[in-house]
């Protein structure tokens, strides 16, 4: 009797959900960038499951004739996704890439350099007072735009946290 191959067994934590990523990621693209992302990853999505593994890397790098990549090589692409690799996932992680967008940790940093207490928030009149005067300055406009999609208490404190994962994933974290 004939071992199923890998390609066709259950992948392992199938179960778990990819992890939600921002359609807005969508609107940074043309139609026909999209169709291109989607054709490559169709091409790495070797066991056409919807998701990219460490086996579809594998394949893949074998079709390229290279087949002595170690899995630690592996394992660290992988994780440079927040969790398995669906085509959303896939366009953000490229496009973040090709459109030279900071990652999550990067945009977190600079904003803790403005909270030396470690407060997890900045007050928006502090905030807007910086974007207006610093850098690349903000119109009170452009400020103000930001804040309507912004996590802000009652007391006017941004919660730069939740506002960095909004920024790169396009959505709030569902708690």
């Amino acid at each position: 009797m004939k071992k199923a191959s890998r390609k066709t067994k259950k992948k392992e934590g199938g179960a778990k959900r990819a992890q939600r990523a921002s359609s807005n990621v969508f609107s940074n693209f043309e139609q026909t960038q999209i169709q291109e992302f989607k054709e490559a990853f169709t091409l790495i999505d070797q066991n056409r499951d919807g998701f990219i593994d460490k086996e579809d890397l594998k394949d893949i790098y074998a079709s390229l004739g290279k087949t002595n990549v170690k899995d630690e090589e592996l394992e660290s692409m992988l994780k440079e996704a927040a969790g398995p690799i669906n085509f959303t996932m896939f366009l953000n992680l490229f496009g973040a890439k090709i459109l030279g967008m900071d990652g999550e940790e990067t945009i977190l940093n600079a904003f803790k350099m403005f909270d030396p207490d470690g407060k997890g928030h900045i007050h928006k009149d502090y905030l807007k007072r910086l974007m207006m005067t610093q850098a690349d300055k903000f119109t009170a406009e452009e400020i103000d735009q930001m804040f309507k999609s912004s996590p802000i208490d009652a007391a006017g404190n941004l919660d730069y946290k939740s506002f960095c994962y909004t920024i790169t994933h396009g959505e709030e974290k569902e708690d």
